[in-house]
């Protein structure tokens, strides 16, 4: 197992995972965060307490498997909690329409269309609701930065892993704040 834990060395300068991520999140997405935090903090924290005292009062804890495992999850709940409020302190709720509804913007729905005519549909959404299976990208990602203030019929080439790629912005959309049945 020599180099187990050893990574890949990349130049600070030059590693995207080093580039600040923007705070923006759509309401619905705020309030996602919200309901993990309160079913963390309500249900599972004291759920996992009562566990690792229920484990602690049977004895030695060097050889207690249940100890263990609960008190590691609960050290993983009380992390996630830590983080889930320190990061919804720093974000900036989006909770309106834009003024020019006809480009592309934060919280935007984009249909564009390859040069072989095959469609995509995609939404522009903060860092902490990218979701792939939704094709919700981050408002970082090169496409959406890309995309960003571009109108109906614009043009965007984006350089991808397999050479660069031009899309026809066939469709833009958005969701009133506060819907979300639908699209």
């Amino acid at each position: 197992m020599k180099g187990r834990n050893m990574t890949r060395w990349r130049d600070p300068a030059k590693d995207p995972r080093q580039e600040p991520k923007s705070n923006l999140i759509t309401q619905e997405g705020a309030d996602r965060l919200r309901g993990i935090l309160d079913h963390l903090s309500r249900v599972k924290r004291p759920q996992l307490s009562a566990k690792v005292g229920e484990a602690a009062a049977l004895g030695d804890r060097s050889e207690n498997a249940d100890y263990t495992y609960n008190k590691k999850e609960l050290n993983r709940v009380i992390g996630r909690i830590r983080y889930l409020t320190k990061r919804l302190d720093e974000l900036q709720v989006i909770d309106r329409l834009p003024a020019d509804t006809d480009r592309v913007f934060f919280g935007a729905f984009v249909t564009l269309e390859d040069e072989d005519g095959e469609e995509m549909s995609l939404r522009i959404v903060g860092h902490d609701e990218t979701d792939t299976s939704r094709r919700w990208i981050s408002v970082d990602a090169p496409l959406a930065k890309a995309l960003l203030g571009k109108s109906l019929d614009d043009e965007v080439t984006v350089a991808a892993p397999g050479g660069e790629t031009t899309w026809l912005i066939t469709e833009i959309h958005y969701r009133t704040p506060g819907k979300t049945a639908g699209r």
